[in-house]
């Protein structure tokens, strides 16, 4: 009898850890409601409950797992009810687990086969008074080993350092999600805009391998990438979501991820691999963008101009996605977002996976392909400036996110940088000191501010503690990164995922500028590195550890009085160039090096150093 062919002659262990139990948390609350009683773990985490006390037999208890609270203190999840316009109808949020007690003694209820998002939940039906010892929480993710670590003197920055961790947890299992409740999906621009900073955070080479390694399967014959890997059968070709595919910044993880996966870990093997996926991406990009015009520039010049070859307007993107005050609301807001043009950050896509082609291209050997993709990068570039630089060198469309993209994407000429950097400053003064960047800028925002001199602006939005900011997050609360910069209103009424991580790769401005370890191109693994710390905001101490692949790498410094002291650890087989505020600068090899200079005024606290941390 013949045997169906289903592939298993493919099927391949996988390179990530598995999927485990990690950590342990006991409530710290428990409470009476209307409809059973509330356990409060304290954190927000994905996992399930451990139940012990399961009642009498016959006892139907109902387990509902939940981010926030309701006014009522109740578990709520409205805010997690799924109900956009681009799906065929509402989905609810789910999250409930029931069981039904046999009454044996010494009886537990502890899942296997699912998780959830939560931080409270409520268990209903339950006859008697249940205590915090009878439920314990318990965290599942992949089973990476930690790498990276950050602490400094002010406790919010801290916390918000920790709420990332978190969220990059809440998020990592199996796959990169996006939230750990209502979509659990592998979001392709939600691991591009992360993974670099969870590549100081955590190993992820093997758990990103993995990722790509769906991505690529997922992947159109014409070289399309799925909004996400692995992908649904909506989000496959004739899918009802499929029209949505395709969009620039999440389509490029196929170029952006692999490259930082071997900035993080020196995996040339990885690039290779990866090639064909990044080759049928970018001729797909480059095809969209030469094959068709958007109407509204049609409209404007019947004919296009020579540059409009390599300008990518066509087909749909998600933009900036979640910009402060753009929410949409219905499906006639969806449909004009949809159609609206969004060239300036595609074509700004374009040529930043254009350069990094050719980069990787350099990396693997392919000199004719760097030659090539180098070349495009450059025409891309060209018409980016021609279609979004005026006659006057200022930037258009005039945003904080299309400033912010144009410099960390090396879009502007070097002439107009700084009028660029400086024009970004007067949009964030006239948001009354307040970041308007959505999804794919915001990570880099600050690094952006810093580079161009203004770190005293990107201090001044780290620390902004009113909507929309990060640390109103933290003041409201949040143990994790919320979706929306408003996820729990002034009222307390959340909205939408409470965990996403997205916004948490401000972190990285902790790692890099704060702590001050900077990982550069062209020593991949960290086999040379820098140490440049950037005090400000009244910090007055930080330190940072990282494990690399050579060992661990560590800066802490503290400022007294007008001195800066910095210590740097750098493992064996690298070296360190050490650069301080005042220009101090050596260049050091493996070992201990303590090396001190003087501070800018603008970086020292009138308060107090809140004491020098013991490693």
């Amino acid at each position: 009898m013949a045997v169906a062919d289903h592939g298993y002659a493919n099927l391949v262990t996988s390179p990530a850890p598995p999927v485990r139990v990690v950590q342990e948390l006991e409530p710290v609350s428990v409470r009476r409601v209307a409809r059973g009683q509330v356990f409060d773990l304290g954190q927000n985490i994905n996992g399930w409950v451990r139940l012990r006390n399961l009642g009498p037999a016959g006892t139907a208890l109902t387990l509902t797992h939940g981010e926030a609270l309701a006014s009522d203190g109740d578990v709520t999840t409205a805010h997690l009810d799924v109900n956009l316009p681009f799906i065929p109808e509402p989905l609810p949020a789910g999250q409930v687990d029931r069981v039904v007690s046999a009454g044996r003694p010494g009886d537990v209820f502890e899942p296997r086969h699912t998780t959830h998002g939560f931080q409270y939940v409520r268990v209903g039906g339950h006859p008697d008074e249940l205590g915090a010892g009878d439920l314990t929480g318990v965290a599942v993710h992949t089973d990476m080993n930690r790498t990276g670590w950050f602490r400094c003197s002010d406790e919010r920055i801290n916390r918000l350092h920790e709420a990332a961790v978190w969220s990059l947890r809440g998020n990592a299992c199996d796959i990169p999600t996006d939230c750990p409740t209502r979509e659990r999906a592998g979001w392709t621009g939600d691991w591009q805009i992360f993974v670099q900073t969870a590549a100081f955070l955590y190993d992820v080479a093997g758990f990103s391998t993995k990722w790509l390694r769906d991505l690529a399967a997922e992947q159109w014959s014409s070289g399309v990438v799925s909004n996400l890997a692995p992908s649904p059968p909506s989000e496959s070709e004739g899918g009802f979501l499929a029209e949505l595919n395709g969009s620039a910044g999440w389509g490029d993880a196929a170029v952006i991820v692999p490259w930082e996966i071997y900035r993080a870990y020196g995996d040339r093997r990885l690039l290779e691999e990866q090639w064909p996926s990044m080759v049928a991406w970018l001729s797909y990009v480059q095809g969209a963008a030469a094959g068709a015009r958007h109407p509204e520039r049609v409209a404007r010049r019947s004919e296009p101009l020579p540059h409009e070859r390599y300008l990518w307007d066509s087909g749909f993107h998600w933009g900036e996605w979640l910009v402060p005050g753009e929410d949409l609301k219905g499906a006639d807001e969806f449909e004009a977002f949809r159609r609206s043009d969004k060239a300036d950050v595609a074509t700004a896509y374009f040529a930043y996976s254009a350069r990094l082609m050719s980069r990787i291209a350099e990396v693997i050997g392919r000199g004719d392909d760097a030659i090539r993709y180098g070349e495009l990068a450059d025409r891309v570039r060209a018409a980016w400036q021609a279609e979004f630089i005026g006659p006057d060198g200022r930037l258009h469309p005039d945003t904080q996110a299309n400033h912010v993209r144009a410099l960390a994407f090396d879009l502007v000429p070097p002439q107009l940088r700084p009028d660029a950097a400086a024009r970004l400053v007067e949009l964030i003064r006239a948001a009354d000191t307040h970041l308007a960047t959505g999804f794919l800028a915001t990570p880099y925002l600050l690094p952006v501010l810093a580079d161009a001199g203004r770190a005293d602006v990107a201090y001044e939005l780290l620390f902004s503690d009113t909507m929309p900011s990060w640390l109103s997050m933290i003041d409201r609360g949040a143990t994790t990164v919320w979706e929306r910069w408003n996820g729990v209103d002034s009222e307390g009424v959340p909205f939408e995922s409470l965990n996403h991580y997205s916004k948490g790769a401000v972190i990285s401005f902790l790692h890099r500028y704060i702590a001050g370890i900077r990982l550069l191109d062209g020593a991949p693994a960290y086999r040379h590195f820098r140490v440049q710390p950037l005090p400000g905001g009244g910090v007055t101490w930080a330190q940072a550890e990282h494990d690399s692949p050579y060992g661990r790498i560590e800066s802490s410094w503290r400022i007294d009085g007008e001195e800066l002291e910095l210590t740097a650890t750098v493992p064996p087989g690298t070296t360190a160039e050490i650069v301080l505020p005042d220009g101090t600068t050596e260049t050091v090899t493996s070992g201990r090096h303590t090396i001190r200079g003087r501070v800018r005024a603008e970086a020292r606290s009138a308060g107090d150093a809140g004491g020098w941390p013991r490693t």
